[in-house]
């Protein structure tokens, strides 16, 4: 029988190899000469050539030169900016003792201390005039019924649950209270934010006043937030102004059996040996709003956080600047719902506008279309 693993002295695989070869080639010549094929793979290497990375590396040394130089100016600028956050920094100190005689008088209306003005309490509202008729309106008809329904109203001190109505019209606060942190947030009297001295590093802390209550004793709890005004050395062109690096909370004072962070568990253990059963009582964290002063600590040892650690710590950092920048110079306006309203309506206007840019370009996609049909 005849051997025909060669042909002509030339092993078969060596023929099968070159016949694959031959039909590549043939197949690429085909795509090649393809003009759609072409098209794309030169709108994908002009896409590559055109990156500005790409670019500055094409460019000649005594450019790149003056490129480093430039870089060099922008890092000055940065330090520069640093220099600008800290006046305002400086500023807003200056301007907190300013508003800070005004908000020592809203903690005094807020718990009944002192009673407004009939001046202090006038206030004209957009829909003054409509109100005024409705009012003039009711007033004829049931008059005698509004005078017998004042006398029986109750007054309360001051105004009642006023944090804590903010605490749950605020979607990022809310978020972090549980049922039982509701009655303690209910003696909630004032929160103030106080800015670093001069000299001292930059930082502010949100102090939180409580009325007596039946679960800690602290009058006060204290939020430091550290914050640092410098460019990074390893990368100095990601400075945008001053960022919180840190903060620190406080030791709340529990009266027995009322630390509404931790929560009792009973666990039973059987023992290897004899085979006993013991029924053993440890505490474990219990999620609470108060967990809030007793923060993670930003690493500072070169060790990284792991990824939930690091997105609690950012969300920590979030709420505290929210606190200092909107809650506290706004409160009133939180607490009737309005500043909520503005910034939910702000929103809206971002996603209308975003609706409209895609809206656009939309329609130009159509136009090309109506002028290359083929695309």
């Amino acid at each position: 029988m005849a051997d025909n693993s060669f042909s002509d002295g030339v092993p078969s695989e060596s023929l099968e190899a070159g016949r694959d070869a031959r039909a590549t080639e043939t197949l690429t010549d085909q795509v090649m000469q393809n003009p759609q094929v072409l098209a794309a793979l030169q709108e994908r290497l002009d896409s590559v050539s055109h990156t500005p990375s790409s670019y500055i590396e094409t460019l000649p040394k005594a450019v790149k030169r003056r490129i480093n130089a430039l870089k060099q100016l922008q890092v000055k600028c940065a330090h520069i900016e640093a220099k600008f956050y800290e006046e305002v920094h400086d500023l807003e100190r200056k301007y907190a003792a300013l508003y800070q005689p005004l908000f020592d008088k809203r903690r005094e209306f807020v718990t009944g201390n002192v009673e407004p003005t009939d001046s202090e309490a006038e206030w004209h509202s957009e829909n003054e005039e409509e109100d005024k008729l409705a009012g003039d309106m009711k007033n004829k008809v049931v008059i005698a019924d509004k005078e017998a329904a004042a006398a029986e109203e109750p007054s309360p001190k001051g105004i009642p649950e006023f944090w804590f109505t903010i605490f749950r019209n605020v979607d990022m606060l809310s978020e972090l209270v549980q049922e039982y942190d509701e009655p303690i947030l209910k003696h909630l009297q004032d929160i103030q934010v106080k800015f670093s001295e001069p000299g001292q590093p930059m930082s502010f802390v949100l102090e939180f006043h409580f009325g007596p209550n039946d679960y800690f004793s602290n009058a006060v709890l204290t939020k430091t937030y550290k914050m640092k005004s410098e460019p990074d050395k390893a990368d100095p062109f990601s400075f945008e102004g001053p960022e919180i690096v840190d903060c620190d909370g406080c030791t709340i004072d529990w009266k027995k059996g009322k630390n509404v962070t931790v929560k009792t568990i009973k666990k039973k253990q059987k023992h290897k040996g004899r085979g006993t059963v013991r029924t053993i009582t440890k505490q474990v964290p219990n999620d609470s709003f108060f967990n809030f002063f007793s923060p993670l600590k930003a690493s500072g040892d070169g060790e990284s956080l792991d990824e939930d650690s690091e997105f609690t710590l950012a969300s920590d950092f979030e709420i505290g600047h929210f606190f200092r920048e909107r809650i506290v110079p706004r409160a009133v306006l939180y607490f009737t719902g309005e500043a909520i309203e503005d910034d939910d309506n702000f929103e809206e206007g971002e996603e209308g506008e975003e609706e409209e840019l895609e809206g656009d370009e939309e329609g130009e996609d159509e136009d090309d279309a109506e002028v290359n049909p083929k695309v």
